[in-house]
């Protein structure tokens, strides 16, 4: 079924009635103004480009900065990859069918299927590696099973993005140099997306409950948005990372984390969170990731 705006709007009134009795207290714009520009002061003190939204699923409100900017998703559509998985099997119910996995298929950061060279995994197992474990190989594998990127790209107009494309496999999507329209989305998008994936209709309640659960167990991001965040609310996410030296120096380095806060006593909230530094590195810069981490720190203020 393809899901217009409207549908959208709708579906995000059906999940506000459907948290019952989480509380939503009206976001008043100087309280808006004063956080947008927090992250604007972040932004500033790490050199760099930073864009973000909070989205509050019961209510539709948002803040955020360089919203409607594109930024590559680097591994973060491994989320929106392995829910079209999800919705694939419930329409074909065939997530245990087998997929030989070769040598041929293993690139950097492959750790699955490297393990399981010479043998064979169901897709489902592939989608639980390419979320959890940010598998390269195995969301490459179930691009071509499932139809290659543009197939991704057709899965999120049918849910209602029309912002978020996929162009290209691991790990050429990586190069995402600023003006590149290319494996990118906007923070406005993939905010949104989220929460008709995680929270909406798109999928069913089990899958979603599946889907919400893999992000949880999903480790890369504690030391970004999540490290912001109080120890006692769900979070779960999907980070992404381009580290790696290209002959485009504008492309810095991209750090990015996506995914759903659920705080005590309220309405879940969804973000997408980008930081592209003004110079490449060729390793995990511990300062990019606490930039991420003081984004947490706001949305923790947003939540509250």
């Amino acid at each position: 079924m393809k899901l217009d705006r409207r549908a959208f709007v709708y579906g995000t009134l059906a999940t506000s009635l459907a948290l019952g009795s989480a509380s939503c207290v009206p976001l008043d714009q100087s309280t808006a103004g004063r956080l947008a520009a927090n992250l604007r002061i972040i932004e500033a003190q790490a050199a760099g480009t930073l864009g973000a939204e909070f989205f509050d699923t019961a209510s539709g409100r948002s803040i955020g900065i360089n919203r409607d900017t594109r930024f590559g998703h680097c591994s973060s559509f491994k989320t929106s990859l392995a829910a079209m998985l999800l919705k694939y099997r419930e329409r074909h119910g065939d997530l245990v069918r087998e997929v030989p996995l070769r040598e041929e298929d293993v690139l950097g950061h492959s750790p699955f299927v490297a393990e399981r060279v010479g043998e064979s995994a169901s897709l489902f197992e592939l989608a639980q590696a390419t979320q959890r474990l940010s598998d390269n190989a195995a969301a490459n594998i179930l691009l071509r099973e499932l139809g290659g990127p543009e197939a991704l790209t057709a899965f999120w107009r049918e849910i209602g993005d029309d912002v978020s494309r996929l162009d290209r496999n691991e790990p050429q999507l990586n190069n995402v140099p600023p003006g590149e329209t290319r494996d990118t989305s906007t923070p406005r998008a993939m905010a949104r997306t989220l929460a008709t994936l995680v929270y909406g209709d798109a999928l069913r309640e089990s899958d979603r409950s599946m889907l919400r659960h893999w992000m949880i167990d999903t480790s890369t991001g504690l030391r970004r948005v999540r490290a912001g965040l109080p120890p006692d609310w769900q979070a779960g996410d999907k980070t992404g990372t381009s580290i790696w030296p290209y002959p485009d120096r504008r492309m810095g380095s991209l750090y990015v984390d996506i995914g759903f806060v659920e705080p005590t006593g309220r309405a879940p909230i969804t973000f997408a969170a980008y930081f592209r530094t003004a110079e490449q590195s060729s390793g995990l810069d511990p300062s990019a990731e606490r930039v991420l981490a003081q984004v947490g720190e706001v949305l923790a203020r947003f939540a509250a």
